[in-house]
């Protein structure tokens, strides 16, 4: 991450003194100072503006920190503005002083981890003026109404967003009307060319902007032509062994070897997994139910005969911390758009409990009530990234590995990739047709090297 300047540094950790902030407190406020001027940075929003805090706390609710997180963050903003207005020279000179080594890179901030995303050039990250920046954040309040009409999911909310900011940065002089072909087209080929982003980062910024402009702007930019499109490679995908997979999950604690298994055997996303709640299991038939997959759709697993004892105890273990919620004032658990207020008590039936729990309750801010959320999916990773590590495994493996290894199998076992395709819920078969290449020739003579003859 991006050091804080070193003369705003010190005048900060001044004021924390002076405000009293106890000096245990210190380092998780410049921690917080840090990510607020990466977010404005990032998605080119003066720092010295008073809506840049609205905007930054609406991020970390986004991204489920807790109460008490967001009040330490906004505090520390605000001691930061504060400290600002007596600056005689701005907070942003200094810090676009620093950034001449990190022209190429901007650190995007999530709770979980910190990855590095392409950065406009330091000429392009001057902010646009008052009306247009009034105008830009409109249409992307009216995009946001218009993808929360349509019951997209939030990953789609936040990508989306994040390019119509770094369309808006790209072209910061131009009014949302005023755009056209031309500068779609410049904006693509600059993401391909200074960036260096992938085609499929590319294609899913055409999206964005191919949506912001239909639906927002009610104009089509027409056919893009002589676009340098990122180059597209074709993709294999990492799989694992049965011994390699049997390896990692006896690596796993017992609360999360359940959700790899799970993951595994019936070829989930990861998503779709922790979500998963106990009416999606039906154990007289052996069916797991996915509601609400990528894409918005529905399907059917077979639930692994093999896990069954486990899952039924998984099971039997709910219905004792459901019953211990209840009698602790528990508020239910939380439901997706508005079912809770068609079911006014399904928060607290169990066939809506989550089958992989949170262990701990969420208070939720202003009515503090105690609610249940799912198991998060960081906790998941980081879990399976310490076992990998354990088992000492030379391939890159996340929890998208076991879905992939799912497939393979199930292709190395002679299953039909139609049924294969079903299973894991694909739209295309071609996208089901990469698991063809993770998985020896079975001609009548088999392929073998030259060296091997």
């Amino acid at each position: 991450m991006r050091d804080i300047p070193s003369n705003i540094l010190k005048q900060f950790s001044d004021v924390l003194k002076t405000r009293s902030v106890p000096s245990s407190l210190h380092s998780f406020y410049l921690k917080w100072l840090c990510y607020y001027l990466d977010y404005c940075s990032k998605y080119g929003i003066p720092n010295s503006s008073s809506k840049s805090l609205t905007q930054f706390l609406q991020k970390l609710r986004d991204k489920k920190q807790t109460e008490a997180q967001q009040k330490q963050a906004g505090h520390a903003v605000s001691l930061y503005l504060d400290l600002e207005k007596t600056l005689k020279k701005p907070a942003s000179a200094a810090l676009s002083a620093t950034t001449g080594k990190v022209e190429q890179a901007a650190i995007s901030y999530r709770p979980e981890v910190l990855r590095v995303q392409p950065q406009v050039p330091t000429s392009m990250t001057r902010h646009a003026s008052g009306p247009i920046r009034a105008q830009w954040e409109q249409a992307i309040s009216e995009m946001t109404t218009v993808i929360k009409t349509k019951h997209y999911s939030v990953k789609t909310l936040r990508s989306y967003g994040h390019w119509v900011w770094k369309f808006q940065t790209f072209r910061k002089t131009v009014a949302p009307a005023s755009l056209g072909t031309e500068d779609v087209k410049a904006f693509l080929s600059w993401l391909a060319v200074s960036c260096k982003v992938s085609a499929s980062s590319q294609n899913q910024a055409f999206n964005a902007i191919l949506f912001f402009f239909r639906h927002v702007l009610n104009k089509d930019f027409g056919e893009i032509r002589d676009v340098v499109r990122a180059k597209r490679r074709t993709y294999i995908p990492v799989v694992l062994s049965r011994g390699e997979v049997a390896t990692v999950i006896g690596h796993l604690y017992p609360s999360y070897s359940l959700v790899v298994k799970t993951l595994y055997g019936c070829g989930l996303r990861l998503f779709e997994c922790i979500k998963l709640r106990v009416h999606n299991f039906n154990f007289d038939s052996g069916v797991l139910t996915i509601h609400d997959g990528k894409g918005q759709k529905d399907r059917t697993v077979p639930l692994p005969q093999a896990i069954m004892p486990e899952l039924l105890a998984q099971l039997e273990w709910l219905k004792e911390l459901h019953d211990r919620d209840l009698a602790a004032g528990y508020t239910g658990v939380f439901l997706d758009h508005l079912l809770e207020k068609k079911y006014k008590n399904a928060p607290k039936e169990f066939t809506w409990q989550w089958f992989f729990p949170q262990k701990t309750l969420t208070r939720v801010e202003g009515t503090n009530e105690k609610r249940r959320y799912h198991l998060h999916e960081s906790h998941v990773q980081k879990a399976i990234r310490a076992a990998v590590f354990k088992a000492k495994l030379t391939k890159r493996v996340s929890s998208h590995t076991f879905r992939h290894s799912f497939a393979t199998h199930l292709l190395q076992a002679n299953y039909d990739i139609r049924t294969i395709q079903t299973l894991l819920g694909h739209s295309d078969v071609r996208t089901t047709m990469i698991y063809t290449h993770c998985i020896p020739s079975r001609t009548v003579k088999e392929a073998k090297s030259p060296l091997d003859f």
